[in-house]
């Protein structure tokens, strides 16, 4: 694997800790502005709101411009906006600068999944995916945990100069390593390198199976940030392990997510039917035992594990699918992935808070993302015996 994608994937590891870490950093944020802890916790939908809108937009605009520089003008910016974050007093202005930051590191994403698809062997598209979201799944292991550290030691400003300064080396690695494209193509017409302009690639978006892809990705990212969501007082509350459990069982899931994310890109490309048949029967199953018997401190820990690795080993593996289901766009096709994940990981914690006002307990959302991916398994199944049936029609 060419070693502009790890670069690429500290880039991704950064962006990661910068999304995730406000959950450790909300109450020193609203001491310090003055605000409620529900008025500083705005600034977490906020960038999700940017990355779903943010990954086909910006992808978009990135297209008329040399894959280098895109990357290079989105990092820049999230580095910036984190930097402009780190020195404000106004809210406004943080504010502001988590939905900038979110836009950049949307599309950031959408490009660098195009650049990795593009730089490694033709039949490796599911590991250099893998690769690169290794880095969410770090982020989420050492990242979030070292931000609130950082939050605690030094105050939350410090956890904000930290990840532009993770940014930096990425920046270094990408004019160094990325090959740059040649001329940019126009609107309706491939570039140098073959790669199609906005309207061809819109086109090949249409494709019925890309678009199921997407939409399973979005199912099982769901069920994936519905449970880790809540995660934390399913661990104190129904398990009944201690407060001090809870770090080292979110960092248990972050580490069966790195697993899976390597497993996935192992396996996404030789033998992709395989793993997100068994893999997501294997994932619906955990989740009902998970609901089941979370109650049970053991089951608990080992259930975190396997439903970390079992979620990102299927997650990962659609979206190197969708990437070869629209080989024509490499570019949109990557940021429509992205896209379908953030949809997934904003409407999941959203149906387990409604869970949870309706007073169902700690374990509705366990159930809720157990719900989600027997859908994703019915729709799939559902379309492929249709599928099967117009082939044998066909063949009549």
């Amino acid at each position: 694997m060419p070693f502009a994608v790890y670069m690429l994937a500290l880039a991704i590891f950064a962006q990661g800790t910068s999304e995730f870490m406000l959950s450790g950093l909300l109450p020193e944020i609203a001491g310090e502005l003055r605000l409620s802890i529900p008025a500083a916790g705005s600034l977490t939908p906020a960038f999700a709101a940017g990355m779903i809108v943010g990954a086909p937009l910006m992808a978009v605009l990135s297209l008329r411009w040399p894959r280098r520089r895109a990357l290079l003008a989105f990092l820049l910016t999230f580095a910036g906006v984190h930097v402009l974050g780190a020195v404000t007093s106004s809210f406004a202005v943080l504010l502001l600068a988590r939905v900038v930051g979110a836009l950049a590191n949307a599309g950031f994403l959408a490009v660098a999944v195009a650049t990795a698809a593009a730089m490694a062997a033709p039949d490796a598209k599911g590991r250099a995916t893998s690769v690169l979201l290794g880095g969410v799944t770090l982020a989420c292991v050492a990242g979030v945990p070292g931000g609130a550290l950082l939050g605690q030691a030094w105050g939350w400003r410090a956890a904000f100069w930290a990840v532009a300064v993770l940014s930096l080396p990425a920046v270094v690695a990408i004019v160094r390593s990325v090959p740059a494209d040649a001329a940019a193509p126009t609107p309706n017409a491939p570039d140098a390198s073959g790669t199609p302009g906005a309207r061809g690639e819109l086109r090949a978006l249409r494709r019925g199976r890309l678009r199921l892809l997407l939409l399973l990705g979005a199912l099982v990212n769901g069920a994936t940030f519905c449970a880790f969501t809540y995660l934390a007082p399913v661990i104190t509350e129904v398990a009944g392990l201690g407060a001090a459990w809870a770090p080292a069982l979110l960092a248990l899931f972050g580490l069966g997510s790195f697993a899976g994310v390597t497993l996935g890109g192992r396996m996404a490309d030789a033998h992709p039917v395989p793993l997100l048949a068994g893999g997501g029967a294997a994932l619906l199953i955990g989740w009902c035992a998970f609901t089941a018997a979370a109650g049970i401190p053991a089951a608990t820990v080992v259930l975190v594990f396997v439903q970390g690795a079992l979620s990102f080993a299927v997650g990962s593996t659609l979206i190197a699918r969708s990437l070869y289901a629209a080989p024509e766009a490499p570019t949109l096709g990557g940021a429509f992935a992205t896209a379908a994940l953030n949809v997934g990981a904003a409407a999941g914690p959203a149906l387990g808070a409604v869970a949870l006002s309706a007073g169902l307990g700690y374990r509705a959302p366990l159930a809720i993302s157990a719900l989600l991916v027997a859908l994703a398994l019915a729709l799939a199944l559902a379309l492929a015996a249709v599928a099967r049936r117009r082939g044998e029609g066909r063949g009549r």
